[in-house]
């Protein structure tokens, strides 16, 4: 008889997709930290504060205040890397573009950080492979009716 497996404990990040409509179309926050570029995201010590967790690391890093969640609290998450380590992203919208990007405290250079709003072509280029489920998945609730 099999023994079941256990599976090792998720490390959850939460993060946000925020997107602004330009008039035009809707642009996405794309955030670079060194080389890598991603949504705002932090750590999250527990999951039922994710979306709290999400909100105060997008304030923290870019100073946009109040995201609207149009599409509600759905999420959409990256599949585990080897650590186990889980991404966990919320839809929002923000009423401005204005970023006042806050390189960390113990930051070396402020060339390493850098942020951009882009295009859905633009957001796919840029992001890694492990987002693209994401941005997919907010896409398509972009093309829904929302509550705005």
């Amino acid at each position: 008889m099999m023994q079941p497996t256990s599976l090792p404990p998720k490390h959850l990040s939460a993060g946000i997709v925020l997107v602004h409509h330009d008039g035009t179309r809707f642009r996405f926050l794309c955030l670079r930290a060194f080389e890598a570029w991603d949504f705002p995201k932090a750590p999250v010590d527990d999951e039922s504060e994710a979306v709290t967790a999400a909100i105060e690391e997008l304030r923290e890093s870019t100073g946009i205040e109040d995201p609207a969640f149009h599409w509600g609290e759905d999420y959409r998450e990256t599949v585990p890397f080897d650590d186990n380590t889980v991404s966990r992203y919320y839809l929002a919208e923000s009423p401005t573009m204005d970023v006042d990007l806050r390189v960390p405290f113990a930051a070396e250079a402020r060339e390493d950080y850098e942020y951009r709003w882009t295009t859905v072509d633009e957001a796919e280029d840029l992001l890694p492979p492990r987002l693209a489920l994401v941005l997919d998945w907010a896409v398509n609730l972009l093309a829904r009716p929302s509550k705005r």
